[in-house]
């Protein structure tokens, strides 16, 4: 019993003597089995640890492979593993088909670093040869192998030789983040009565990681009414409201929204002449964003009836803040204002809803009347 306790534990000192490790750091390499070309011993294992720098990936292919053959290489056998994940277990010879043995196909990492283990038990009934491999470092294409999309590049993205950059179209920005397109949109200021405001690039997805802030600046007087338009598509969330991509539009000390998802907000009033637009989209998403139409009206002014023998235009139902209207004569007639006759005269609505002056009269010209007087005494 004592010789055996003692046969147990030495066999145990040498088979843990046998098993080491090996680092390698290097672009490329040669690894082969314990004695190769010669049988490999029993009770052994190797593992060879390769490192290549970001970027890179390994490539291993085998010369030549000779170990005993076992179900599921349950004997002897090559292991290849990454960090998480075992690519491929060999084990037999290359001539016959009964396990999986390398061929000329070669092992590739995912990363940067490859483990391949060796690994003999206790007995050989024949003499197999092992293997010889060689391993090199080759350049990942980030641009069509990156497997993750949120790493990926918005708009181009260019590879070269142990990494890649990416750049942006026409307008564009590229983000700190050195992958996101972004655009600059803060210094959109819009002064017509009318007009149309979206997210960029409207109706394709707008851009990512972007701050974009519009305003419309109009006269005092003037009321801004938003009307959003059928296509509103903006990043949403079932359970937190808008925490992704938003618009919010502020009136004066007041903020109307966050608004985002698939349904458009209802029409808004302003009632007033200043109103700020602001839109923020995340690092992520595909949505198509929102289209607004905007009109401004004012104060409406008193219906206007033309003078006697004049006219006025354009002659409408009604009239709102800025509008103006032309009073004219008729021929032998002229305007009179003031104590002052004019050919015309113009008037505008205000700001209050009052006309800036009352309408004139039309007086006929002293030469028209004194025609109009020697006409009758002729007559008489």
């Amino acid at each position: 019993m004592r010789w055996l306790l003692l046969c147990h534990a030495l066999c145990f000192s040498l088979l843990k003597a046998s098993a080491h490790t090996v680092e390698l750091n290097d672009m490329f390499g040669h690894i082969q089995s314990p004695g190769y070309p010669d049988s490999y011993p029993s009770d052994s294992e190797v593992t060879w640890n390769i490192t290549v720098p970001e970027g890179f990936r390994i490539k291993l292919y085998f010369m030549h492979f000779d170990l005993e053959s076992s179900y599921l290489c349950e004997y002897d056998y090559v292991k290849v593993e990454t960090e998480d994940q075992v690519l491929v277990t060999f084990c037999g010879r290359e001539t016959t088909d009964t396990e999986q043995t390398p061929g000329q196909e070669p092992v590739l990492s995912p990363g940067s670093f490859m483990s391949i283990t060796f690994r003999s038990d206790f007995s050989n009934e024949e003499r197999f040869t092992g293997f010889d491999a060689h391993y090199m470092a080759v350049d990942v294409d980030e641009c069509t192998e990156r497997e993750d999309e949120e790493l990926s590049c918005d708009h181009y993205c260019h590879n070269y030789i142990g990494g890649f950059y990416c750049s942006c179209r026409f307008g564009y920005l590229l983000h700190t983040d050195n992958r996101t397109c972004r655009v600059e949109c803060s210094d959109n200021i819009f002064t017509q009565r009318t007009g149309v405001i979206t997210s960029p690039d409207f109706p394709n997805p707008y851009p990512k990681s972007s701050e974009c802030f519009y305003k419309i600046e109009l006269e005092e007087g003037f009321m801004v009414s938003l009307q959003f338009e059928d296509i509103f598509d903006i990043e949403d969330h079932p359970e937190v409201s808008c925490p992704y991509d938003y618009i919010k539009i502020k009136v004066g000390p007041k903020m109307l929204g966050p608004f985002c998802g698939e349904k458009a907000p209802e029409p808004i009033n302003t009632q007033n002449h200043n109103v700020q637009i602001l839109f923020h989209s995340d690092n992520s998403g595909e949505n198509r964003g929102w289209r607004i139409s905007y009109r401004a009206t004012g104060n409406e002014c008193p219906q206007l009836q033309p003078p006697v023998h004049g006219k006025i235009e354009p002659l409408q139902s009604q009239y709102f803040f800025k509008d103006q209207v032309l009073i004219s004569c008729d021929t032998g007639y002229k305007v009179q204002k003031d104590n002052a006759e004019m050919d015309t005269f113009q008037i505008e609505c205000l700001k209050d809803g009052l006309w800036s002056s009352n309408i004139p009269t039309c007086k006929r010209t002293e030469n028209d009347l004194e025609r109009e007087l020697e006409s009758e005494q002729v007559t008489e």
